[in-house]
């Protein structure tokens, strides 16, 4: 009797919070299911900001080539749906070739994926990119399906009002989490939902969107050679990507070729981030640590 109760039990609240968890997302219009209020996120990504800079060599040193991207970084998050979250953009001293966001408004790119750019425009649409998923909630949505699936809600009770509480708090999870939200892969999906917002946010700017396929294209080229892409293990198939890219890109910005309306800013990047790096001593990180 005891174990029928409490199975019902655990069926009610599951379905309250599939119904409490539903929202419409600001950025993409779309239903989403997050247990997550914003503050969980903010708390989140801000208790794993310090692993992940000191995993990858914390940040690089040059003052002048953080201020850049992080100018940019905040520059787009202004033209988000979210730009009230305290955003901000690191460029650590690996030489993996990586960039990933934590919830919240956390950015991370590395030293090795600036040194594979040729302009400001692709840097901008890697974080317009990293920027879509923190306003999409992907991170939020994969942990909230991580939470339920895993019955770490069972026996907790909660009601309904706690929808926009500190759910990780309610369940006893803390900044553990963080350690784990690197190894969430997001589904194609949603990798097409960060690469449509961030042509969005980046065109909003004025740079080109073209440049996003170029990034892709990059990443397709070192996939081919071999080369240290931990990006690929979170963010899949850019052949995909390219094409979806291309047509999105086709549609929405079809004078892409006007290059009066969208810039590149090739010299600007040469000549801050490129002969920047080309100075530093080897980067303190890399793909055997």
């Amino acid at each position: 009797m005891v174990n029928d109760c409490l199975r019902l039990y655990v069926v009610a609240l599951l379905l309250l919070l599939l119904v409490s968890g539903c929202q419409i997302n600001p950025a993409t219009g779309q239903r989403q299911f997050n247990v997550l209020g914003e503050a969980s996120e903010i708390r989140l990504g801000s208790e794993a900001e310090p692993e992940f800079l000191r995993d990858y060599g914390g940040p690089i040193p040059s003052a002048g080539i953080r201020a850049y991207v992080s100018n940019i970084g905040r520059e787009l998050a202004n033209e988000s749906e979210r730009a009230s979250l305290p955003w901000e953009f690191h460029v650590v001293d690996s030489s993996v070739i990586n960039a990933f966001a934590l919830p919240g408004g956390k950015v991370f790119v590395t030293r090795g994926l600036l040194s594979k750019f040729t302009s400001e425009a692709e840097l901008a649409g890697v974080l317009g990119h990293e920027i879509g998923h923190v306003t999409a909630q992907h991170q939020g949505q994969q942990i909230s399906r991580q939470l339920v699936l895993s019955g770490i809600m069972i026996g907790i009770g909660v009601a309904a009002e706690t929808q926009d509480e500190d759910w990780l708090k309610v369940l006893g999870v803390g900044s553990q989490v963080g350690g784990t939200l690197y190894l969430l892969k997001f589904g194609r999906d949603q990798e097409t939902q960060a690469d449509e917002l961030g042509v969005r946010y980046m065109t909003r700017l004025g740079y080109n969107p073209v440049a996003l396929i170029k990034v892709m294209e990059l990443f397709r080229a070192e996939q081919g050679a071999g080369g240290q892409m931990e990006f690929l293990s979170t963010h899949p198939a850019p052949q995909s990507r390219i094409d979806h890219l291309s047509a999105y890109i086709r549609k929405h910005h079809p004078d892409f070729e006007d290059l009066s309306k969208y810039r590149f800013e090739v010299e600007t990047y040469k000549k801050v981030v490129l002969s920047g790096i080309a100075k530093m001593p080897p980067a303190k990180h890399n793909s055997q640590q």
